[in-house]
């Protein structure tokens, strides 16, 4: 395996160095509804995923900036090896909220692969030493190449009551469906994975509450370098660094599209020329600067609470989740304003900026991401109100 330099530098030149080639390998991707073997290589060879375990195993253990700026680089390439990334690394990160011994299982090696979502669509039933664990779980983004899989469930108490939890299991217990048939994001091979009365060490299994709040016990990150940037505003953060990075390869696919070509039953011979071409352009590049400027002020925030040992505030989580749902809103109105100035031969498969456009579209429909979901959360504590949800 060729050595790595531990550098951000290094690793944002080595994944901006292999951008070309994630995105000649954008049609067969699609074709396998799944990532190529040589795109999951190139990462694994640019240090992609080291960059969020923890120092402490050998990991890169990147800020959260310097993570968005490499999924950043990645989704520029392909959307869907950027969508995959993002599912990856930020579930590594979710990995140091479980138990210190849970996390000497996972990170047997520092470069790691973890799938899985907060979908509560399992089952927690306890037996001696842990949990039996049943369920089902869709849309599960990279379940194909990972080798852990973070699930949630119900557990059902001894009183009656029932609570959220979640696990984090290998990935060679589940069953995978071929399932993933899809007019967008078609090669995040986000297959349905199944257990039927798998066995969950109690270690591997918190408490929903103490993913979101930190206070997960048998662990040393809250006191001995772990950064804490608040679980959802952490995914909506890095889900908002690989929208911005699909807009910007959009915009680079259109950039070198259009010079030259002509508008059909018009005397327009270079479609640059023209002002509405001129004001598509320049109104797509003000959405993608105005959603990174957006970025920069949140990344800001959970940075110096993270330093700083501190969870942000409800309110400043309400607020992320507003604005990072805002930022994805126009990044995706940005891709579609330069598919829509593209011309008819845009639609061809062959032409990449079609895969950006349906990824952008269908990944804007994740429920996390959803616009008028999250304003609502934001509109809520700048009105003086409660956020109204626990997924902060």
């Amino acid at each position: 395996m060729p050595k790595i330099d531990t550098s951000v530098t290094s690793v944002l030149d080595a994944v901006k160095e292999i951008v070309p080639r994630l995105r000649e390998n954008g049609e067969k991707a699609e074709e396998l509804r799944w990532l190529p073997d040589e795109n999951i290589q190139l990462l694994e060879d640019a240090g992609v995923f080291r960059i969020a375990t923890p120092a402490r195993f050998g990991g890169l253990d990147f800020p959260l900036a310097d993570q968005a700026a490499v999924l950043t680089e990645i989704s520029r390439g392909c959307s869907s090896t950027g969508w995959v990334s993002m599912v990856w690394v930020s579930n590594a990160w979710v990995a140091t909220l479980f138990s210190d011994r849970a996390q000497e299982e996972v990170f047997t090696t520092d470069s790691v692969r973890i799938s899985g979502g907060f979908a509560p669509t399992g089952t927690f039933v306890r037996t001696e030493g842990g949990y039996t664990l049943s369920g089902t779980w869709r849309f599960n983004t990279g379940c194909r190449g990972a080798s852990w899989n973070i699930v949630a469930g119900i557990l059902e108490n001894p009183d009656g009551t029932h609570e959220e939890v979640v696990g984090i299991v290998p990935m060679s217990e589940f069953s995978v469906a071929d399932d993933w048939h899809t007019s967008a994001a078609a090669a995040t091979g986000s297959s349905t994975s199944s257990v039927e009365d798998v066995f969950v060490p109690e270690h591997r299994v918190v408490g929903f509450g103490d993913a979101i709040f930190n206070t997960t016990a048998g662990r040393a990150n809250p006191t001995e370098g772990g950064r804490f940037y608040g679980l959802f505003t952490f995914v909506m953060a890095e889900c908002a660094a690989t929208f911005i990075g699909l807009a910007r390869g959009a915009y680079e696919l259109f950039l070198d599209r259009v010079p030259g070509r002509g508008i059909t039953y018009t005397s327009w011979t270079d479609q640059t020329q023209h002002p509405l071409t001129q004001i598509q352009v320049a109104t797509a590049a003000n959405k993608i600067a105005a959603a990174e400027g957006l970025a920069a002020g949140w990344l800001d925030l959970l940075q110096k609470r993270a330093d700083a040992g501190e969870q942000p505030t409800l309110d400043e989580k309400a607020i992320v989740r507003g604005q990072a749902a805002y930022a994805i809103q126009l990044a995706k109105e940005a891709v579609e304003g330069l598919y829509n100035a593209s011309g008819a031969t845009v639609i061809q498969r062959s032409v990449p900026l079609q895969r950006f456009h349906r990824d952008s579209q269908g990944l804007s429909l994740h429920a996390l991401l959803l616009l008028s979901t999250n304003l609502e959360v934001q509109g809520r504590v700048l009105l003086g109100l409660d956020s109204d949800t626990p997924l902060l």
